[in-house]
Formats: structure tokens, sequence, C-alpha cells
């Protein structure tokens, strides 16, 4: 795979650096039992690093690195893939990373992403929880201008702000090109994790100007911070709107919580808690060479599985997007 480029992106004054390459795969996935096919995106295999979270670093980390900065922050809960990787590609951009991490119940996976956050070389700090989280990340910022370090470029938890959000335009281009070239026949609904909303909000404006008409159907995995069909949208109007500001010719889209369904009854306890359901997907998936984790990517493949089976998405097709991939270290 190479790096795609779109005339709609290349037209910005964006600053970007290429930190993975598409477009990512689709195929079909067989022996699901299901009432509508079911397709995978990869996007997984967007970096070695990272999946959804690359698309966002790349205008993110490239905005920092225009501006000068020596040292990024940003934060989530203690498995942060977000905050892994971040560290990780900052660090191959020659940046510190500094990580405010907020609760979440503590099982392997956590321990291995904790690991990873600490062999990255990134600064860890702990917080007890979001609101503490922001004043924390606030003191720390403050703290390394008086020592004459310099403010650090602050990045939102999961890069779910306008900036971060063009990578899942670029995303939503990109499946556009697939579903014309008959790589995959056009979904009716596209399944995925929702934690804060940033993929989401920017695929919702990608599918838009890509002229597709299916539906994405967020699965909220994250009760930490509020998020919302009404949240999405209003993200996704102003990723349009920042789109424009930066020199992208594109239509105002009229974009509403109607746009979107949020599936809220697969969160179980709450963030970073599993669930049957869950356990039951990976075991599922695995044989199809697709590895899901307990806290986003399980969830909203449970949740495809059991709204196919009541016949939610019709004669589909249905596309999961996988948004997951172990880090390569």
């Amino acid at each position: 795979m190479t790096a795609t480029s779109y005339p709609l992106l290349e037209g910005t004054n964006l600053a970007r650096v290429h930190l993975g390459s598409g477009p990512t795969p689709v195929r079909r996935l067989d022996g699901l039992d299901a009432a509508a096919p079911v397709w995978l995106k990869d996007d997984g295999a967007y970096s070695r690093f990272s999946g959804n979270k690359a698309r966002k670093l790349e205008w993110l980390l490239g905005d920092a690195r225009r501006r000068g900065k020596k040292a990024v922050i940003t934060g989530g809960a203690l498995g942060t893939n977000h905050g892994l990787a971040t560290a990780l590609f900052a660090r191959e951009l020659e940046m510190e990373t500094v990580l405010v991490l907020v609760p979440q119940p503590l099982d392997t996976h956590v321990e291995r992403q904790l690991n990873r956050m600490r062999e990255s070389g990134a600064e860890i700090h702990r917080a007890g929880g979001s609101a503490r989280g922001f004043a924390l990340a606030a003191r720390l910022m403050s703290g390394r201008v008086m020592r004459g370090r310099g403010l650090p470029y602050l990045i939102l938890p999961g890069g779910s702000e306008p900036r971060g959000c063009v990578g899942y335009v670029e995303a939503g281009l990109e499946l556009g090109e697939q579903v014309r070239a008959g790589q995959i026949p056009e979904p009716s609904h596209i399944v995925l994790a929702l934690g804060s909303g940033g993929t989401l909000a920017g695929l919702l404006v990608g599918l838009r100007l890509a002229g597709l008409r299916s539906r994405p159907v967020g699965v909220l995995v994250n009760d930490l911070t509020r998020v919302s069909d009404g949240t999405v949208a209003r993200l996704a109007r102003r990723t349009a709107r920042f789109l424009r500001r930066h020199g992208a010719d594109i239509p105002g889209l009229a974009i509403s919580a109607g746009d979107l369904d949020v599936e809220t009854g697969f969160l179980g306890n709450g963030y970073g808690h599993s669930t049957p359901e869950a356990e039951r997907a990976i075991e599922l998936l695995r044989p199809q060479g697709v590895t899901l984790e307990p806290v986003y990517t399980a969830k909203a493949m449970a949740a495809l599985l059991a709204l196919n089976e009541r016949g939610e998405f019709g004669g589909g097709p249905v596309l999961y997007w996988h948004t997951y991939r172990v880090p390569d270290l």
C-alpha cells in the first residue's frame, strides 16, 4: 500500500506527516450465519502502531511539527490506544510525550498497554477522573513553560477535534473509491466503536463527500465523557467548517443527529469492562484472522452480530469498520 491523497485535502493549507498508508483492505466475512452479509474494512492495517489513531495523528502531529513543538500532551484511560500511538509516533518524530491517564478496570490487556507506554518513554501521570485529568494537564503545561521547556502541543483525548477528524474524512473518501472500483458493494450500514467520537464524526463527513448513502452506527463503549448522536453530529459540522476555513472546496453539509445511530446497549458495566457478548465475538472472529480487543472492537462486533440477527440491517450488506491493531514494537 502507498499513501493515498485526495484533491479535496490537497487543496487545504493543513500540515501533515504520513504515519501510515492506504487504502486499507476490504473483504467479506464468511461463516457468521448472518441475516445480512458482513464485510470488513481492516483499518488496523493502516499503520504498524495503530488503526484509527494513526489517521488522526497524521494531521495533529503534522501541525505540532509545523509549529516547532518539542513535546505533546494528551490523555485517556489507563489502557489508552490513543495515548500509546501518540507516544510511539511522537518518539519517531523526536518529540516528547506527556500522558495523563484516568482509571479503568485493570486486566491483562490494560497491563500490556501500560507496559508499552512505559517502554515508549512517555512521561506518565495519573489523575482520579476526567475533570481532574484536564486540570492536571493544565498544571503540567504551565509547569513546563515556567521551567523554560516550552508549551507542549495539546491533543484532546482520542484526537477527537476537527483537525484530527480530517483523517477520517479521508477514510470516508477512500471507502467511496473502493465502492466505485467494485471492491465492495455500497454498505447499507457501517458499524464501528464509539469512544470519544472523532472517528465517527470524520467518517460521517467523508461519507457525505463521497456520495455514499451508508448509515453509520456507533456502538458506545465510553461512559467517562458524554458522547451522543448530537455531540458526534456537532463535531462533524465543526470538521466540515474547519476544512472550508483551511481551503477545502466543499459544500455546506446539513448534518444532524438523525444522520447516524448510536447503540448504547452493549457497554456493559462501563468503559473498560468486558462483556460476555464481547468475549464471544473475540472467539468468533479469531478464525477469520481478526483480532478484537475487549474495550472497543469486541463490543462493536458484538453489537453488529446482535443487530444483524434481529434483522436491523435489512438485506445489507453491513460493513464492520475495524479500528484495532496490536502495536508492532
